[in-house]
């Protein structure tokens, strides 16, 4: 998901500069930036705060980005991702909809049960990823990047009037919610204490509406894209500050930014859109062929994000093949696909994206996506595509840094275990 940038520092130094595409900061510009409900209290708490994807967002806090990450793994820390577009597909065709726009199997989705999926286009590429979510109040509740606002909109909203013309009944609303990302291994032990359901019953990928400390008509969705335990919280914008708040009151909890959030994730094997996957990368060149359920290749794919499904389903969108790209897409499946994104392991200075893949013979034959040092490994871990024949885990390949060639090594993802639950 686009839920972070790449702006991750050098282990122990400070913040570098941001690159301009992702993230730079605040100037004479700001006053035209989209400021989510918790704009004051970032500034409040030190937040050093940068623009991306139109919105003005916290890079950081007062602790370095390190500190924040390693926070995370070992504790828990509340993250702002109220940037990104959440929306609600109402009426009896609302399965249709989606169907029609993303690869996924909405239809089997079980009572607030929910999957990350694609949306794609007609000749197989990613669109964006999205996370949809069956609801047991009668809708699909929908969460896209920020960075996709618009596109994502216009296609749904698009798509609506379509049905609608066809006699359908769909529509579609746009959900004026702050959403929270509470992640890290105490973080559902720190919102038990604030809630009436059991939440040993919510696992991963799984939905349910409830009272949040005091908070009324809070959706919690145990998900989220540090690969830890977490859950994120879409709360009334009103209350936001309120339960922001409430939450820091234990001190289990500190507040983390983008920084913290592009290494969690990057340590976790999941892709940033815009980044390692885009409107030219299709699901099986990206290693998403799990997101069709494709079974007999789940196995051998990449920075495998299986825990991410919801179960075994897909046969039938594969099958009857209607959805964008589906002609290009199980083609793929079914055949050899030229290119995969991998995850490499690096020597020496950190790998930007970007940054040149070589072979052993010292020919250029991929590049870097994202990559940073992991705080946690105390090595340099990046992403990228390579052809298919190199991307077998151990197989030794070559990164340009600084027209320096340096040892790299294809490695299986995550590069650090996730802690996903899941009901045993």
């Amino acid at each position: 998901m686009q839920r972070a940038m790449t702006v991750v520092p050098h282990l122990g130094l400070r913040l570098q500069a941001l690159p301009l595409a992702l993230g730079r900061p605040l100037s004479h510009a700001q006053d035209v930036l989209r400021r989510t409900p918790l704009y004051d209290f970032h500034l409040a708490h030190g937040g050093k705060m940068v623009a991306f994807a139109g919105w003005s967002l916290p890079v950081q806090y007062r602790d370095s980005h390190v500190d924040s990450h390693l926070h995370t793994r070992r504790h828990c820390s509340l993250f702002d991702v109220s940037h990104m577009l959440q929306t609600k597909i109402l009426g009896c065709d609302r399965v249709k909809l989606m169907e029609s726009l993303v690869v996924g199997d909405i239809a089997e989705l079980r009572p607030n049960q929910g999957t990350l999926s694609l949306f794609t286009n007609e000749a197989g590429g990613i669109e964006d990823d999205l996370i949809v979510t069956s609801t047991s109040e009668g809708y699909l509740y929908v969460v896209s990047n920020a960075g996709c606002w618009d596109k994502d909109l216009a296609l749904m909203q698009g798509k609506v009037r379509e049905l609608q013309n066809m006699g359908s009944d769909v529509s579609l609303e746009v959900v004026d919610n702050a959403l929270l990302a509470l992640q890290g291994p105490t973080a559902t032990q720190v919102l038990q204490a604030g809630v009436a359901d059991d939440l040993r019953k919510l696992p991963f990928m799984t939905s349910a509406v409830m009272e949040v400390f005091g908070v009324s008509g809070c959706r919690v969705t145990r998900c989220g894209y540090t690969g830890e335990d977490g859950v994120e919280i879409s709360v009334p914008a009103a209350a936001a500050v309120r339960l922001a708040a409430a939450l820091l009151e234990n001190p289990e909890v500190k507040l983390a930014g983008l920084a913290a959030r592009d290494s969690l994730r990057l340590e976790a094997g999941l892709c940033l859109y815009g980044s390692d996957i885009d409107e030219h990368t299709t699901p099986v060149e990206g290693s998403l062929s799990w997101t069709l359920d494709a079974e007999d290749l789940q196995q051998a794919e990449v920075g495998s994000t299986a825990s991410l499904r919801p179960g075994a389903r897909g046969k039938r969108r594969r099958a009857a093949m209607d959805f964008p790209g589906a002609s290009v897409i199980i083609a793929q499946l079914k055949g050899k696909v030229q290119r995969r994104r991998v995850g490499l392991t690096c020597e020496g200075a950190p790998v930007r994206a970007h940054s040149p893949i070589l072979n052993m013979e010292g020919t250029v034959i991929g590049t870097v996506t994202s990559g940073c040092p992991s705080p946690c490994l105390k090595k340099n871990v990046a992403m990228g595509y390579v052809p298919s024949e190199y991307s077998r885990p151990g197989t030794p390949l070559l990164v340009e840094v600084r027209r320096k060639q340096q040892m790299a090594v294809v490695s299986k993802m995550p590069f650090v275990t996730t802690n996903y639950y899941t009901l045993k």
